[in-house]
């Protein structure tokens, strides 16, 4: 493992720790689509079919297990829990977020490295990760203002997809065989997608002013 890809791992690490620390200290997901959340889990329940069958370490393992109970209980906590799920923007949560579940598995059986039923689904989760922020930025979007943790929240999101690009680069460089081109352009259209955002953020931090995106 080298550094940009543990870097990656642990800013990824950190975005669901802040979005966790949001949900329980304040009750609230007020600003948090719900539909990103469980594209996320669809995503690493369909990614890590191999948790049982293939062991890499034991730190390949963790965090394998914590991606998907940590995404399965942000789901639960925005459904289910009293307290939170009242404080859940339904009414501005509404993309169609089934049409990128769609799109995405039609996509994973067009275009694949190995036509396996893990290799599909393996990119599968590949080309949904890439589109599975979509509703929250588009959340964002509509209700303007976001709140610091949020804002941090998408922020590490972006950071760990833009660690892994620089990840996939030095592999390419240093590695005689580096086939995992799926997942570079599906990375490189995710990062993509946070431009906006990543502009804005960067003028609220320059500024030293609330992050406010617009309408």
């Amino acid at each position: 493992m080298n550094i940009f890809r543990f870097a990656g791992d642990m800013t990824h690490l950190m975005s669901i720790l802040v979005l966790l620390l949001k949900i329980y200290a304040t009750k609230s997901c007020s600003g948090i689509s719900l539909k990103t959340q469980e594209l996320y889990a669809l995503v690493f329940l369909t990614r890590y079919l191999d948790l049982f069958t293939d062991f890499i370490s034991v730190y390949n393992t963790v965090m394998k297990l914590v991606f998907i109970a940590s995404s399965l209980a942000i789901v639960w906590c925005m459904r289910w829990h009293r307290a939170v799920r009242r404080t859940y923007d339904r009414e501005l949560d509404t993309f169609r977020h089934y049409f990128l579940v769609a799109a995405s598995f039609v996509l994973a059986l067009l275009v694949y490295e190995k036509f396996t039923f893990q290799e599909v689904f393996w990119g599968f989760s590949i080309y949904l990760e890439a589109v599975a922020i979509l509703p929250q930025l588009v959340l964002l979007q509509r209700s303007g203002n976001v709140d610091n943790l949020t804002g941090q929240y998408v922020f590490f999101l972006g950071a760990y997809r833009a660690f892994y690009i620089l990840n996939w680069i030095y592999r390419y460089v240093t590695e005689h065989r580096f086939p995992r081109w799926i997942a570079c352009i599906s990375g490189i259209v995710q990062t993509a997608l946070y431009a906006d955002f990543f502009y804005y953020y960067f003028i609220s931090w320059k500024n030293n002013s609330k992050l406010q995106l617009p309408a």
